[in-house]
């Protein structure tokens, strides 16, 4: 039998929504998006993908990782002291998620296997549900 931990988890932390970003990014072109709310990861994620598509590993590793520390920050004006669960469920935590996965993804594209390594994990351990669904985005 496995111990168990006794200290309590933290609480989720979920980030605040949005709302005029969110519907930006759905018609808009997501660099405009990233201009106008620069502290929004879901623009820094979009712009990751577009880049990733594009066959511009780095430049998607530098989105990813704006995304990524700009969601940071969020997190922790938020409450987030360094762990515990930012569920997939709470659609405003999905820029962060998405930022964290796209960073996995590209760090291994050019090389850096550890720091990909470390955020495949870091997700995992945010939410094992955003790791499933995020993984199935290729």
């Amino acid at each position: 039998m496995p111990p168990q931990n006794l200290m309590p988890e933290p609480p989720a932390t979920l980030l605040p929504e949005n709302t005029p970003a969110v519907e930006a990014l759905k018609t808009e072109d997501p660099a405009d998006v990233a201009r106008q709310w620069p502290d929004f990861p879901a623009a820094w994620a979009a712009l990751s993908a577009k880049a990733m598509e594009a066959g511009d590993d780095v430049a998607a590793y530098a989105y990813a990782r704006t995304g990524y520390h700009r969601a940071l920050d969020q997190l922790r004006k938020n409450g987030w002291r360094g762990h515990g669960p930012v569920p997939w469920s709470h659609k405003p935590n999905r820029g962060f998620l998405t930022s964290l996965y796209r960073l996995s993804v590209a760090a291994a594209q050019i090389g850096e296997a550890d720091e990909a390594a470390r955020c495949a994990q870091f997700l995992r351990d945010s939410d094992p549900a955003a790791a499933d669904a995020l993984s199935s985005i290729g």
